[in-house]
């Protein structure tokens, strides 16, 4: 079999950093581990070629070889994913279709002309589809409501990647995360019972990179990285002698939920092992929301003295904030972003509420009648695709000026500022070396923050004061700042989508409200 593997293209994003790759001479922020994963699974005497979409597009060479077209995806990909199933029907290729999206919303892929649909976790589904195309079926969907031994998961095919296209190199050390967050497809997903690989799996996933020459960051993507903490501690446990060993050569950053801050054990031996930044849900400061999406984890201890401790810790915080959640009060743009500045955090992953397929909140809003038609898209140019409890218009245009404001560069550099002055200053001691690419992203930052704009006094003697008082922090804290010109430039695209969306949504209120008057005249006369 001769299978061809295509990523679809991601839009431009939060997190597709798309002006700092291109500062950095860069073509994508992470690859996709979960199909190389599966190009892993697959069986030997297969041919493969692999195509990242947003590094470099495939060619008709490529669809003329293939026999077999596999496509991963997520919601933010269904464009493409739509464009590339069709694409491949039409050539006469059987599609086999899998990930995130088509696992929560299946009818898409198959509306799209998909032959194959492999859901849910492929070390349990890939293997009824390789049966299926040995017996000649012709289609098929193939699901699994068992969750899969992890420890069994072969090692990422990393060997057909272009390291040099990417930020960040991904791996993963659990699935599943024990909360039950309403608005959350994570448990949907990957279960409540976080499931974990071994510490010897995930050193040698470690040495692979490392082998092959990977220096920079390497993303531990899990959801919830702390959710079975027991395993988390023994898994740092044996990475921090193999980090020593190698000189610290990785950058290593994570998601996590918020009760870190409750465990001074765990967060000390993250910063140890060479964690430098967590992504955290913190969602919203408004406790009454925050109970109203079961979100109880943010609310058992301070919100801003939790993101202190862990900060003052050694490790950055990046962020995820949202609006739009019921009986929100009137100001939550404003609360957020007082937040924001509060704790210093300067990434806040901001966007409106959404409700995705199938989850709690999706079933909910579904039953009450307020989910409007159409599929969610998450998205931060993307308007709230149900009935909110205040007006929509109003959520909308706090959410604009919040949004707009949080990324202004002055801002944005004196809240980076005091963060990184915040955190314990130890890094471990590397030997990596600094690559072009960051020597070119460095360059642009100095450039454009230090000359072109009227941040250029601020950024230098902040500069400056980082690298006499937090000397092991310079490169994480001039990352930061190169990552802060993909928000002043994506800020004006958000701004402008939304804005467009609420002059669409006036009119055809208008319209309606106009229409019914009409209705209502006739009905007189």
């Amino acid at each position: 079999m001769r299978a061809l593997l295509l990523w679809p293209i991601m839009p431009n994003s939060f997190w597709s950093y798309q002006e700092t790759l291109d500062l950095a001479g860069l073509r994508s922020t992470n690859p996709p581990l979960g199909l190389i994963t599966v190009a892993a699974m697959l069986p030997k005497d297969w041919e493969i070629r692999f195509c990242d979409r947003n590094v470099h597009l495939e060619t008709d060479d490529d669809w003329d070889w293939c026999d077999l077209v596999i496509i991963s995806a997520m919601i933010i990909q269904k464009q493409d994913l739509r464009e590339l199933i069709q694409k491949g029907i039409a050539l006469g290729k059987k599609v086999a279709v899998g990930g995130p999206f088509p696992t929560s919303v299946p009818e898409f892929a198959l509306d799209a002309g998909a032959d194959y649909l492999i859901l849910d976790e492929g070390e349990c589904t890939i293997p009824m589809f390789l049966e299926a195309l040995a017996r000649g079926d012709e289609r098929g969907i193939f699901r699994s409501p068992e969750k899969p031994d992890v420890t069994q998961t072969p090692i990422a095919r990393f060997d057909l990647l272009d390291l040099d296209a990417y930020l960040a190199i991904t791996v993963q050390f659990s699935r599943g995360c024990p909360f039950q967050c309403e608005f959350c497809d994570i448990i949907n997903l990957y279960g409540r019972k976080p499931r974990t690989k071994t510490p010897e799996q995930m050193l040698r996933e470690f040495q692979v990179l490392y082998d092959m020459g990977w220096r920079r960051y390497v993303f531990v993507v899990d959801d919830n990285f702390i959710g079975n903490k027991r395993n988390a501690k023994i898994f740092l446990q044996a990475l921090i002698p193999w980090m020593e060993a190698h000189n610290y050569p990785f950058v290593l950053v994570t998601e996590a939920s918020l009760n870190l801050a409750e465990d001074d054990e765990l967060v000390a031996l993250m910063v140890k092992a060479g964690f430098t930044l967590v992504f955290m849900g913190i969602e919203t400061p408004d406790t009454d929301s925050l109970l109203g999406i079961h979100k109880v984890q943010n609310t058992r201890k301070d919100l801003i003295e939790s993101c202190h401790k862990i900060t003052r810790a050694g490790l950055q915080i990046m962020s995820g904030f949202i609006m739009g959640f019921d009986n929100e009060r009137p100001g939550a743009g404003r609360r957020i972003q007082e937040f924001i500045e509060e704790t210093g955090i300067p990434q806040g992953q901001f966007s409106l509420l959404q409700a995705l397929e199938n989850t709690a909140m999706w079933n909910r809003l579904q039953q009450e009648g307020r989910l409007f038609d159409g599929m969610s898209t998450f998205h931060q140019g993307a308007i709230m695709n149900f009935t909110p409890t205040r007006p929509v218009e109003e959520i909308t245009e706090e959410y604009i000026e919040a949004f707009w404001n949080i990324y202004e560069p002055l801002p944005y550099l004196k809240r980076t500022y005091r963060h990184f002055r915040m955190m314990n200053g130890w890094r471990g001691k590397s030997k990596r070396p600094i690559t072009g690419t960051e020597i070119r992203l460095f360059a642009s930052i100095c450039w454009r923050q230090g000359v072109l704009r009227p941040t250029r006094w601020r950024f230098w003697w902040q500069l400056v004061a980082i690298a006499f008082t937090k000397p092991a922090l310079l490169y994480d804290y001039l990352t930061t700042l190169g990552v802060g010109e993909h928000f002043f430039s994506f800020r004006h695209e958000v701004r402008a989508q939304l804005q467009a969306k609420l002059a669409s949504l006036k009119q055809t209120k208008q319209e309606q409200e106009n229409q019914a008057a009409i209705y209502q005249l006739e009905s007189v006369n």
